[in-house]
């Protein structure tokens, strides 16, 4: 388990973590996600012994990460695959590796195998690609064979068939009942290959959960399907909801529930083919958290949002109506 408790720690007077608190359980993959500038890199840090907090605490198996006996064995990790000597081979990284903590040479082989690098094991880093950097940086992670996995942005430079690979990996890792904490931007990826969430923005816990609840609970919507589409959407109007059609008789309809349209329906005995509630995804409940949250944000650069264009539509079918 990774435990971190009420960590505070400052960069020239600017507060990066503010009393940050959560639990890691092993038996899962749990995405750790914020946005830049929320101290993600700063708690793994903390964690890993590469910084020291201004008060809190953060543990790994239950004492700090600079107390355990061999942390290759007890924690792997990967916080920057830049971090190697661009004249040593992959298999000479690897091996200075090992002889760290007397690990036999013939793990060495079998992590080149697992990530796929055995057959540039001895090319120098120099030439190696982000993606191959990458696949050494996850094989420096594993070789100690350890209990917890701490991976800060391990997809960046993978290709499709590296990533759909390193999904695989960390489910795998997570079923033997290891302890994974995966820190990454990939949102679709986070919610295909994790089953836990944790969220963060400027130095606090905005979200901890599984990702089914997260998602599950929330709707951004109902989308509705009805041949008196223009009759109803009136009805749903005076009832407070907001309509953006998608079609003539499609649209999605927003500040009511999927029960509340249909009783409404029911009642003006207008007819109803669809009534589906919208459920967000994780890139939504996340841009949704830490919309208060986010530091550097960049202007956008058109307004060509679904909602403006059924606005847009609202207003011409309102003036048609008017016409007529």
């Amino acid at each position: 388990m990774i435990e971190v408790r009420n960590l505070v720690k400052s960069y020239g007077g600017r507060r990066v973590l503010n009393g940050l608190s959560f639990q890691v359980a092993p038996g899962r993959v749990t995405a750790f996600l914020g946005p830049n500038g929320a101290g993600k890199s700063t708690t793994l840090r903390m964690i890993t012994g590469a910084g020291r907090p201004d008060s809190g605490s953060a543990t790994v198996l239950g004492v700090p990460y600079q107390d355990l006996a061999s942390p290759l064995r007890s924690v792997g990790t990967l916080l920057d695959a830049a971090a190697v000597h661009p004249a040593r081979s992959a298999r000479g990284h690897l091996d200075w590796l090992a002889r760290t903590h007397r690990l036999p040479r013939d793990r060495v082989v079998e992590v080149l195998e697992l990530v796929g690098l055995s057959s540039v094991a001895r090319q120098p880093l120099r030439g190696f690609s982000l993606g191959m950097r990458q696949r050494l940086g996850i094989a420096a992670a594993l070789i100690g064979d350890p209990e917890i996995l701490i991976l800060d942005e391990p997809m960046n430079g993978l290709d499709p068939e590296g990533i759909r690979w390193l999904r695989g990996l960390l489910r795998a890792l997570a079923d033997q009942g290891r302890t994974v904490l995966v820190s990454s931007h990939l949102m679709n990826e986070m919610a295909a290959t994790a089953d836990h969430v944790l969220v963060i923005g400027r130095g606090r816990v905005l979200a901890d959960g599984a990702i089914g609840e997260l998602t599950g609970r929330a709707t951004s919507g109902v989308r509705l399907g009805s041949p008196d589409l223009t009759e109803l959407a009136e009805v749903l109007r005076t009832a407070g909801g907001q309509v953006a059609y998608d079609g003539d008789t499609a649209a999605v309809v927003t500040g009511l529930t999927s029960g509340g349209i249909g009783d409404l329906a029911a009642v003006h005995g207008f007819r109803v083919h669809e009534l589906t509630p919208i459920r967000p995804g994780l890139e939504e409940i996340y841009l949704q958290l830490t919309d208060e949250a986010t530091e550097y944000r960049a202007s956008p650069h058109h307004k060509d949002t679904r909602e403006e264009r059924g606005a847009a539509v609202d207003r011409e079918r309102e003036k048609v109506a008017g016409r007529a």
